[in-house]
């Protein structure tokens, strides 16, 4: 207990005022040459040159790719990086980089600084951190953002799923398929994130911090 709660402190402290921000996820195993993370750098750069930091996990594969995208962009590229058996090396590619030994806690900090996710292909690492992000809005505890997938021949076959079993079959609503989109082009995702929040801005209102607190 009290190893996750300095590990928040301190991840906190690191983080603040970095806001607005874009959480990106993606698979560990990618490397570069791949389309998927030639694609992944190109977002993140454009996100970064449009004013958002760009938070990933820190590590190698599409993780890089966000953080090298950023990293070459206007806007800091921040690393949550996860000590893991394998797959546990921080990439070269940030301003700001965090040590986790404790999922929660790194996982928290996804979420409470990020105005919009960015989910890229990717393993179970990915689908744990896209479930709970859809998790975290359709129940309320977290503010609405935009979730955006991107890599539709990849996603395509998990959403018929979702539409045919978890609709289907009254798991979920038919309306929480709106909370997330899915968005090809990279300057789209950039187009899709400032037109969620015209007209509102970036920072959280009052209701939307008090959710946040109750993280």
């Amino acid at each position: 207990m009290l190893g996750i709660m300095s590990e928040f402190t301190v991840a906190t402290e690191r983080l603040r005022g970095i806001r607005p921000a874009v959480s990106m996820f993606g698979s560990a195993r990618i490397g570069e040459g791949h389309p998927y993370y030639a694609k992944t750098c190109d977002i993140a750069r454009r996100l970064s040159d449009a004013g958002f930091a760009v938070i990933s996990g820190g590590g190698p594969g599409l993780m890089e790719a966000a953080n090298r995208g950023a990293f070459a962009g206007r806007s800091p590229a921040i690393g949550l990086n996860i000590l893991l058996p394998a797959e546990q090396l921080s990439n070269t590619y940030q301003d700001v980089s965090v040590n986790f030994r404790y999922f929660f806690a790194r996982k928290l900090m996804f979420v409470r600084f990020a105005s919009a996710y960015v989910v890229l292909p990717g393993g179970f690492g990915t689908l744990d951190e896209l479930s709970e992000c859809l998790t975290l809005v359709q129940t309320g505890k977290s503010r609405k953002i935009p979730i955006i997938l991107s890599g539709a021949a990849f996603w395509s076959g998990l959403l018929d799923w979702m539409r045919e079993r978890l609709v289907g079959e009254g798991m979920i609503a038919p309306g929480d398929m709106d909370l997330v989109q899915v968005i090809e082009e990279p300057e789209a995702v950039v187009e899709a994130i400032f037109a969620f929040y015209e007209g509102r801005g970036f920072q959280p209102t009052l209701a939307e911090r008090q959710k946040m607190l109750n993280l």
